[in-house]
């Protein structure tokens, strides 16, 4: 605490990412990252990019890369929003579209960076309960008197994704606010609300680079929506940060765009070590939450999660738990790795 410190900075309660300890080579399984590189085509030409064009400011309007995602989403250029991250984009929609004085809707067990935006905003959040087997269920999101809806499709940390026929529910259900469908996990296994958008003036898409296009380290994210809806965030962004990507970011994030065939190899491979994970881990007791996503929330009747994350750190392996939180203390989240280390993971489970 600090002397300088405003109230509101005093008052907030920071976000906490998974942890990224420097004492020992992990295997990673705590924070969703892809277990495979990046498009070979993403790499070159960001290593070509590496030259004296660095003196000179990337792209503003990141045209190439908005340009790239319109062709891929089959949408206009004016309908494409980029930021740094998909966590600039949310932070972004949140001050723009939800910070209005009434309650923002998402559910108890999600995200947990939305609280934090809405402490960051003054928001006050009406939590959706989740029912008793983790699913939104869309009539819970009906009569509500609200800034703006924010789901996220598929879930996390629970890995379940709600058919485009929820969505639309939920869609229909609030037509005079934002409904912000948060699909950062979508491309292993969920329907994403992207066909919806010139139907729903209100609906806006946010998806990430991050996971399923294995490009994290650079930060790239980006929305989809109705072009008043992305206007609104371009006037946010120019008021914060002209040049949220880099040269660098840019380069890559379009040509990994534009590789659909290696998405699509990289989404299949993980989906297929995810589907053997589930059996194996099931084998040994444990309770698997259904996934669409690149990682399993799991549970064991007869072993504390707490304890079996701390055992599996000392054997160098990293899952996420979550601590004594409600309805979720007893799970942990294990991101989907290569074969080989879904393995050691399976071999360490074992010894226990």
């Amino acid at each position: 605490m600090s002397r300088f410190w405003t109230d509101k900075i005093a008052s907030l309660d920071p976000y906490v990412p998974g942890e990224q300890p420097q004492d020992k080579k992990y295997i990673k399984l705590n924070t969703n990252e892809s277990p495979y590189s990046p498009s070979p085509k993403a790499l070159e030409a960001m290593a070509a990019e590496v030259s004296e064009r660095l003196r000179l400011y990337p792209d503003p309007n990141a045209v190439t890369l908005k340009s790239a995602l319109a062709k891929s989403y089959q949408l206009d250029a004016n309908q494409v929003f980029v930021g740094n991250g998909s966590d600039e984009v949310l932070a972004l929609a949140f001050m723009g579209y939800f910070a209005g004085g009434k309650p923002l809707a998402f559910a108890d067990i999600t995200y947990s960076f939305y609280k934090v935006y809405a402490g960051l905003y003054s928001i006050e959040p009406k939590l959706i309960p989740l029912n008793e087997h983790f699913d939104i269920v869309p009539a819970d999101y009906e009569n509500l008197d609200v800034s703006g809806v924010v789901v996220t499709n598929p879930n996390a940390p629970t890995g379940k994704a709600l058919p485009l026929s929820d969505i639309e529910t939920i869609l229909k259900a609030n037509p005079d606010v934002v409904v912000l469908v948060d699909e950062a996990y979508v491309d292993f296994g969920a329907q994403s609300a992207v066909s919806l958008i010139n139907q729903y003036p209100n609906l806006l898409v946010v998806q990430t680079l991050s996971k399923s296009r294995a490009l994290a380290g650079i930060r790239v994210g980006y929305a989809l929506g109705h072009a008043d809806l992305i206007e609104g965030l371009e006037r946010l962004k120019n008021s914060f940060n002209s040049y949220p990507i880099d040269r660098i970011a840019l380069a890559g994030a379009t040509a990994a765009v534009e590789d659909e065939a290696y998405l699509k190899e990289n989404c299949d491979k993980i989906i297929a070590t995810r589907e053997q994970s589930v059996k194996e881990l099931e084998a040994l007791g444990f309770s698997i939450v259904p996934s669409a996503t690149n990682f399993i929330f799991a549970t064991h009747p007869d072993k504390d999660a707490e304890q079996i994350y701390l055992t599996l750190k000392e054997q160098g392996i990293l899952v996420r738990y979550f601590g004594k939180k409600p309805r979720i203390g007893n799970y942990l989240r294990i991101t989907i790795g290569t074969d080989a280390e879904m393995s050691a993971l399976t071999a360490a489970l074992k010894t226990l």
